[in-house]
């Protein structure tokens, strides 16, 4: 299989497992891997301790890191690479900061986000891993940081609504919503399989929901 898109960003809440996907993506094709150094944020810890006391430290430093790696690996073509795979995409930083940030702190950092996003290229496939809440907790206990022990279930949910809500009033890109409820897909060859198959197809500006349940289940994924 070679993969037709030249950059796919993969996106989902916390715990969906983009990371782990980029990472076996990278580690079966030719392609330049972009991961987001989260654990670099020292504000986060406390962040998830006193919300409302770290959000605006937490945010700014997430939009400066992001924004200065993507302006560099997104601004260099690696020679032998046929694609770019990011675990992220940078629009996440306004997500995350309409639900952290209040007020004039939320209205100084959409000034500040907006200026930035300009210089980003949008991918050509933007993939959305999409899990239930509580599917998401279980994988945030099992995975064990002990920074994100504390997230709670509604912290989970309203982030959820952010991206959808950004989807729905975004349809100028590709946006592929993968349905991946159960699935370890890090471990079972046929779903992986699956979600490359489901990433390598051409999809038109606007929404495309699927479940990999169900597309496996109906034959319809190539292998």
């Amino acid at each position: 299989m070679k993969i037709q898109h030249n950059f796919i960003a993969i996106e989902g809440n916390i715990g969906a497992g983009k990371t782990t996907l980029c990472k076996m993506i990278q580690r079966d094709f030719n392609c330049q891997l972009i991961l987001e150094q989260f654990t670099d944020n020292p504000f986060l810890p406390f962040f998830y301790e006193d919300p409302e006391r770290y959000a605006f430290q937490v945010e700014l430093f997430f939009m400066s890191e992001r924004h200065k790696q993507l302006q560099t690996e997104l601004g260099q073509n690696e020679l032998f690479s046929d694609f770019k795979i990011s675990d992220y995409y940078f629009i996440k930083t306004l997500l995350f900061a309409s639900n952290n940030l209040k007020g004039e702190e939320y209205r100084l950092f959409a000034r500040l986000f907006n200026v930035l996003n300009t210089t980003f290229p949008e991918p050509d496939l933007l993939v959305y891993l999409y899990r239930s809440v509580d599917n998401l907790l279980a994988n945030i206990q099992h995975r064990g940081r002990a920074y994100e022990q504390n997230i709670k279930a509604s912290y989970l949910e309203d982030i959820q609504k952010a991206y959808l809500q950004y989807f729905r009033g975004n349809p100028h890109i590709p946006i592929l919503i993968i349905d991946i409820e159960n699935s370890q897909f890090w471990n079972k060859e046929e779903e992986y399989k699956g979600i490359l198959s489901l990433i390598n197809q051409t999809y038109s500006k606007g929404i495309h929901s699927l479940s990999l349940e169900e597309e496996i289940k109906k034959g319809a994924i190539n292998r």
